[in-house]
């Protein structure tokens, strides 16, 4: 098939994408199909052969990736692009996508994973892996998904959904509950996200997370084992337990080397792994996604799960939490790349009925 795999975009979770779609890209190679990578946001700037003849491209159009140690400066992002127009979208990106048999999302976080990219694809008529447009602008509003929780009797921690301005920090930095984490609504890879422990330091994150939009959500601080489980088909995978070597898993421990330790399978009961599971499932078919999704839980020493998020493009290098999960129960990554085009495929099929 040809298949486009779109990755990188425009937002802070760029590199993480990119890194993604490398390894999706040569995986999906190796399994003989005319496989291209493409940077949603700089496009085809650089290629400067025929389009027809862009899946040909010998190298895939692979380029080097990795995840640096600080989220990526998106105005030098911006700058660096040939292409100055307001688009997020880069050059003759959406033609060959639509030349594509299927594009494959190896994006995350805005632009990526929040559905606008999957609405523009469904427009277009081309199939794509994932969710749909609505189910992935749900799960990536935070407070959409807390809100969906609580009515699906999922456990969670006590939240509160919080739109603010600089005026009003002083005022939520004593009312609101200490300790707790805010997160910018939208954000991932521990992006915009602090953990406050103090009033004082409640104020200062408030403060730090206003660029990202003034819209957070507040919950109270869980204190517990980390806890990720993936979703694949219509059944949850092998839990991953994730111990950070700092005091939180935050972006370094997710990305840089011997930031966690991973343990696949978590070393929990059966009677925890089906308690973690069968919430990440329901909330999965809740919310109305397809093919995959990554859930992320605490798991208290009383041993109760509490829900954090659900991830429908979660990371997808050779290394990512969701490949060690199926390798558990016998796909190898190649083979769990190929497994997401599939049965994506089977999924739009389904929807245009």
């Amino acid at each position: 098939m040809k298949i486009v795999v779109l990755s990188g975009g425009f937002c802070t979770e760029r590199h993480v994408g990119l890194v993604s779609g490398s390894g999706v890209c040569r995986a999906l190679r190796e399994k003989g199909h005319q496989a291209i990578f493409v940077d949603m946001f700089m496009g085809l700037e650089n290629y400067h052969g025929k389009l027809e003849d862009i899946f040909d491209a010998p190298d895939g159009l692979l380029e080097k990736a990795a995840i640096e140690e600080t989220a990526p400066d998106l105005d030098a992002v911006r700058a660096a692009r040939q292409d100055k127009s307001p688009s997020v979208i880069g050059k003759d990106v959406l033609t060959v996508c639509a030349m594509a048999d299927v594009v494959f999302l190896a994006m995350h976080g805005a632009n990526g994973e929040d559905g606008r990219i999957q609405a523009a694809l469904d427009l277009l008529g081309v199939p794509y892996t994932g969710s749909g447009y609505l189910g992935s602008a749900m799960a990536m509003d935070k407070a959409v998904t807390k809100r969906m929780m609580d009515s699906m009797g999922i456990r969670t921690a006590p939240w509160a959904d919080v739109h603010y301005t600089k005026e009003d920090i002083p005022r939520l930095a004593q009312e609101l509950m200490v300790p707790c984490a805010v997160k910018m609504v939208n954000g991932g890879s521990s992006i915009g996200m602090a953990l406050p422990d103090t009033r004082e330091e409640l104020e200062k994150a408030l403060y730090d997370l206003l660029p990202y939009g003034g819209h957070v959500v507040v919950e109270k601080k869980i204190k517990g084992r980390e806890i990720q489980i993936a979703v694949l088909g219509d059944s949850y995978l092998p839990a991953v337990e994730i111990i950070p070597k700092g005091a939180y898993f935050d972006y370094v421990s997710k990305y840089q080397k011997d930031g966690a330790q991973e343990i696949c399978p978590a070393r929990i009961t059966d009677e925890e792994w089906h308690q973690v599971g069968e919430m990440a499932l329901k909330l999965h078919q809740g919310l109305g996604l397809a093919v995959y999704s990554r859930s992320d839980f605490l798991l208290d020493d009383d041993g109760k799960a509490w829900c954090l998020e659900i991830n429908t493009l979660p990371g997808m290098t050779p290394t990512s939490l969701v490949p060690q999960e199926a390798a558990q129960v016998g796909y190898s990554y190649a083979d769990l790349c190929e497994k997401i085009v599939m049965d994506s495929l089977a999924a739009r099929k389904a929807e245009r009925r």
